[in-house]
């Protein structure tokens, strides 16, 4: 059984976000849907998921090296960052659940 929810992303606009417009941030695996990470979401919190939205991220050949042999690129690390809303009045609690 694959692992959906990786960690919770706890940034200064992610922690905005989470206090003014009730969404959260978290890295999940770049495999699984929406309908998986709403699912992973209420039952490992146990709140109402109204809204998820993900963006994918890396993949590119950005990180340049120099070395002796030339210059070499190297395709950076792939991952999927979701966003949930979650329903009026609930809240999650990263701090005490991770």
């Amino acid at each position: 059984m694959k692992t959906i929810i990786k960690r919770p992303i706890i940034t200064e606009k992610a922690t905005g976000q989470s206090e003014t417009r009730n969404r959260f941030s978290f890295e999940v695996d770049p495999s699984a849907n929406k309908l998986e990470i709403k699912n992973a979401v209420e039952n490992m919190y146990g709140v109402q998921i109204t809204e998820v939205r993900t963006m994918n991220y890396g993949g590119g050949k950005s990180s340049v090296k120099y070395t002796n042999r030339g210059i070499v690129e190297q395709p950076t690390k792939r991952w999927k960052k979701a966003v949930v809303t979650v329903a009026d009045g609930e809240t999650i609690d990263l701090f005490n659940n991770f």
